[in-house]
């Protein structure tokens, strides 16, 4: 057993880590917020960009929330 094992991730890393992971599913779950087809972007309905925006959005809010939970192993 390595001494990194039996180390702690600090428990105010935890609470935001879990905020962040939190995040999207509440967006995604106020669906009547962006059930919408105004505005469009290049053409496409403002209900399809907001998505794919929030899709990009999620993968930022989830590696940050790693980074805290993993403090350390960015380069391995």
């Amino acid at each position: 057993m390595t001494a990194e094992v039996g180390k702690r991730v600090a428990t105010w890393r935890k609470v935001i880590a879990g905020v962040l992971f939190i995040i999207p599913w509440i967006v995604y779950l106020a669906y009547p917020a962006y059930n919408t087809a105004q505005p469009e972007l290049g053409g496409v309905p403002f209900f399809y960009w907001y998505q794919t925006l929030w899709l990009f959005i999620s993968a930022v809010l989830f590696l940050i929330a790693v980074l805290l939970l993993y403090p350390g192993k960015g380069g391995e």
